[in-house]
């Protein structure tokens, strides 16, 4: 029995690693071995005393051997003595840090690559002892607890390098190399000065140097790829001058697919594990080479079917009026859950392996979708908002078009108290 998220904010404890599979019930009564022992809301726990399950409206199915086959793709790609960081931030990208992470970790991930000390002490609270780099800012108050917990920080600037000095806490760091992005980082112009203060500084260890592609996405514009590479290796020789040795580390999905030349020590893969493309460009230049599937399929439920009159308006603000009599189905998600209210009226879901358009607005727990046509929709049946139904497929690059948005967006927004299903 496993502790896991469950809708809404619920905990759940499941007693399978894999879903029941039927015949006519195919999309019909999957949370059946959903159950819920204890309700937890922002810090606030209680235990259930009753034996009565309570079963789940909304969750998410993440398939472990798709997670093995998009791992294996890039592992593939990169030299055997090249180590592969498994960049889990912002909650794995939406596919929940901690079972994510296992997963990576049992694959044979060298390293774990987090946005913040949160992330990575929770990494480290189940069990996980391989390095871990917080790619993001970390609070100097925090410092102290990275070392504690043998947390690797990203330096990427003289204030926090002062502070750093200062404290005297034995601390691993990856320097950040602003060779162009200009976001985090040190200019390799300071690279000098930079080095002569790491090198008093000998509770500090330079664990690592790094930069970030600004426009690696794109394969037309690969001379802005080469020319931050240049900054980069600028930063990196003064390093080498003055006897630091360390990781050199340039390229996220987009890079290590499409730039081998500047894999150097390692590679950071993030939504390339997700087996989402990094942008379409790099999935037109590249998807008849590598396959990616994607691992992550959302789920919801039927929770009504109604009739509904021509001339008769939908949802808030009746935005939009149906042409014709319409058979409809209500589903008890919203934008609340991370359904994206610009899915109002264009959005799609699959019911009973067929599309079912959404009417009206997505408000904050619901969505009305047509299933005229659709034959026997019963409450209770299993909705496709992300992934497959027999031959049809919605997938996160479908709702970011949709949405103006990209796919990172769309699936690391899905509500993280969400229950995630690994199977």
């Amino acid at each position: 029995m496993v502790d896991a998220y469950a809708s809404g904010a619920y905990v759940a404890r499941y007693g399978s690693s894999s879903l029941p599979s039927g015949t006519m019930e195919k999309f019909r009564n999957k949370r059946d071995f959903l159950q819920v022992t204890k309700i937890s809301f922002f810090g606030y726990t209680a235990y259930m005393n009753t034996k009565q399950p309570l079963k789940v409206r909304t969750w998410l199915e993440i398939d472990r051997n798709t997670m093995a086959k998009n791992y294996a793709v890039f592992r593939t790609m990169i030299k055997p003595e090249t180590k592969l960081m498994a960049v889990v931030k912002s909650n794995a990208y939406g596919n929940e840090l901690i079972g994510f992470s296992k997963v990576m970790d049992e694959l044979g991930a060298d390293m774990f690559g987090v946005d913040s000390i949160t992330e990575g002490i929770a990494l480290r609270e189940v069990g996980i002892v391989k390095p871990i780099l917080v790619l993001g800012f970390t609070i100097p108050e925090n410092v102290s607890i990275a070392s504690e917990k043998n947390i690797s920080i990203t330096l990427s600037s003289f204030d926090a390098l002062n502070f750093l000095i200062k404290n005297k806490t034995p601390i691993k760091v990856h320097i950040k190399i602003d060779s162009g992005m200009h976001r985090q980082g040190f200019y390799p112009s300071d690279a000098e000065k930079l080095s002569d203060m790491l090198l008093k500084a000998r509770h500090i260890k330079v664990e690592g140097i790094y930069t970030h592609f600004a426009n690696a996405k794109n394969p037309r514009f690969s001379k802005d790829t080469d020319k931050q590479a240049k900054e980069f290796e600028k930063a990196v020789a003064v390093f080498k001058k003055k006897g630091f040795i360390f990781l050199k580390h340039t390229c996220a999905t987009s890079g290590t697919i499409l730039f081998p030349k500047y894999h150097y020590d390692m590679v950071r893969v993030g939504i390339g594990l997700h087996g989402l493309w990094p942008s379409g460009e790099v999935k037109k230049a590249s998807e008849s080479k590598i396959k990616l599937e994607p691992i992550l399929s959302w789920k919801t439920v039927v929770s009504e079917v109604k009739t509904i009159k021509k001339g008769e308006g939908i949802g808030y603000d009746f935005s939009e009026v149906l042409k014709k009599n319409t058979q409809v189905a209500i589903c008890p998600i919203g934008y609340w859950h991370g359904y994206p209210r610009a899915l109002s009226s264009v959005g799609y879901v699959l019911i009973l392996g067929k599309r079912a358009r959404v009417l009206g607005r997505v408000a904050m727990d619901m969505i009305v979708v047509d299933i005229t046509g659709i034959k026997d929709v019963q409450m209770g049946d299993e909705v496709s908002l992300i992934g497959k139904q027999g031959n049809e497929e919605v997938t996160a690059d479908e709702l970011a078009k949709l949405c103006k948005t990209s796919n990172y967006e769309v699936v690391t927004r899905i509500n993280p108290k969400i229950q995630r299903i690994f199977v």
